[in-house]
């Protein structure tokens, strides 16, 4: 399995160049071996990338900005999924690759692994009569105790159904609302500039290789 990872060589934004650094360096120090693939100077890479990226992943304008992740022809995601997986010690699920023994995600796994089995172990015959039946004493006894406890708790809450929250609690909920929504709007408008700049960048680039064929043609006709 070869993992692959898209990339804008001579990408005017300053954004996308610190995604890419922090995908492959991150991808360096796991010791992850991963193939660099230059959107910018080679169009088949260019095009084999936008058409393998699924349509829920794209973005409104239908052209993906690098970094674009693959695990051979499945794709991984982008550099915000792979954030999240960095973040959650998944990259190596994120990748498709098993984690190495020793690893954190490893580790994780069998932590959860076993705490799956602790949770429901296999055999429950094995379990001595007493303890079961006391066990099974103890949670009618706790079975006893829920009940009144939630019947003093109904109470409680049907006395206190008719409070209001404060109005200082809801201008700040108001205030961390239009904060969030502010941070939001900012980070769709830098994503909206990149994807400009990375388009315009494409036309430059095709504008460039169109003129160099058109100069090849005519030092060939004048040769002639």
């Amino acid at each position: 399995m070869v993992i692959k990872v898209f990339l804008a060589s001579s990408s005017g934004s300053t954004a996308i160049k610190k995604k890419q650094q922090d995908v492959v360096s991150f991808l360096d120090a796991l010791k992850v071996d991963y193939t660099e693939l230059d959107i910018a100077c080679n169009e088949q890479n260019r095009m084999w990338m936008r058409q393998n990226v699924p349509e829920e992943k794209k973005p409104p304008n239908g052209i993906p900005l690098p970094p674009q992740i693959f695990n051979e022809e499945s794709y991984c995601g982008d550099y915000d999924t792979f954030f999240d997986a960095k973040e959650d010690n998944a990259v190596y699920t994120f990748l498709g690759l098993p984690p190495p023994p020793g690893s954190k995600e490893a580790e994780q796994a069998d932590k959860e692994l076993n705490g799956t089995l602790e949770e429901h172990p296999d055999d429950a015959a094995e379990v001595p009569v007493e303890e079961r039946n006391g066990g099974s004493h103890r949670e009618e006894e706790e079975e006893e105790e829920g009940q009144a406890e939630g019947e003093s708790g109904q109470a409680d809450d049907e006395e206190t159904e008719g409070d209001t929250p404060p109005a200082e609690e809801e201008d700040e909920e108001e205030a961390e609302g239009e904060e969030d929504h502010n941070e939001e709007a900012q980070a769709e408008e830098e994503e909206d500039q990149e994807r400009e700049d990375l388009q315009s960048e494409e036309e430059e680039e095709l504008q460039q290789l169109e003129e160099e064929e058109d100069a090849e043609e005519q030092e060939e006709d004048e040769a002639e």
